[in-house]
């Protein structure tokens, strides 16, 4: 692609401006406002100021492009490109002062997600993944992202919620959670990270919006590892999706997740 290495240092410009947006805001008494009339989705002007920071980047620097944010919703462009913002994916942990939530960019061409970022301001973590790039980025230095290969009797799970979704999507979970090794829960979107820098090897949701998994999915993919809907078809626009480390364990999973199997 032409402006690849443009996107590129776009999108570091925009995590950069999204760091310094939010981690004033980062474990301090934070309100929050409710999304829903029942249950808990919070939005809170971390949020807020992390999205307005994200596309004032884009305004400057990339004034074409459409964007799809999750606070601010959807600004129509005219290039054939749409970035995908989540400007705290894991508002709750957030406000829990945990360490878990990130700041997520997908860029969408039309026909795939072709470049994401999953950015963790507080630990200075940023995971690169699509145009060429796969990498983690963080004080430590720079190292290449790649999944690991193991049997789905070895694998580790994770997942954001205990109960998934509804009450078939949780039994579905279950039935691949009763094969793996490990399962554990409340990470968000740092569980991709993780996948894709061969730590876990399995990541399923449900009730994703596309801002949720458009940047984790270029990571994740980018690292080797494979990205669908519980069906095996494409994630990009959310819903249930699952994250595998090889094809093998992806299929094994699927099967389990659509009833067959174990």
């Amino acid at each position: 692609m032409q402006d690849a290495q443009h996107i590129i240092d776009t999108a570091h410009r925009m995590a950069d401006a999204a760091r310094t947006a939010i981690l004033p805001f980062f474990r301090t008494n934070l309100a929050a406002d409710n999304k829903w009339q029942t249950g808990f989705d919070p939005v809170t002007e971390a949020d807020r100021a992390a999205e307005r920071a994200m596309r004032g980047v884009l305004a400057r620097l990339r004034p074409d492009d459409a964007i799809l944010g999750e606070e601010f919703g959807t600004t129509p462009g005219t290039s054939g490109l749409t970035w995908i913002l989540d400007p705290i994916d894991g508002t709750r942990a957030f406000l829990c002062g945990a360490a878990s939530w990130g700041v997520l960019i997908g860029v969408w061409d039309g026909r795939d997600i072709i470049y994401g970022l999953v950015d963790q301001p507080y630990i200075r973590e940023r995971f690169e993944g699509g145009l060429g790039q796969s990498r983690l980025i963080s004080d430590a230095g720079e190292r290449p992202l790649a999944v690991r290969r193991v049997e789905l009797a070895g694998a580790t799970l994770l997942t954001t919620y205990p109960e998934v979704g509804t009450p078939d999507e949780a039994a579905a979970f279950r039935r691949v959670a009763g094969q793996v090794r490990l399962t554990r829960y409340g990470l968000d979107c740092y569980a991709y990270a993780l996948l894709a820098l061969g730590q876990v090897d399995l990541v399923i949701e449900a009730g994703l919006q596309s801002y949720d998994i458009a940047g984790p999915l270029a990571v994740v993919q980018a690292a080797g590892g494979i990205v669908t809907d519980w069906q095996g078809g494409p994630a990009h626009h959310g819903g249930q999706v699952i994250a595998a480390a090889s094809p093998a364990l992806h299929r094994e999973a699927l099967l389990l997740l659509n009833g067959g199997g174990a």
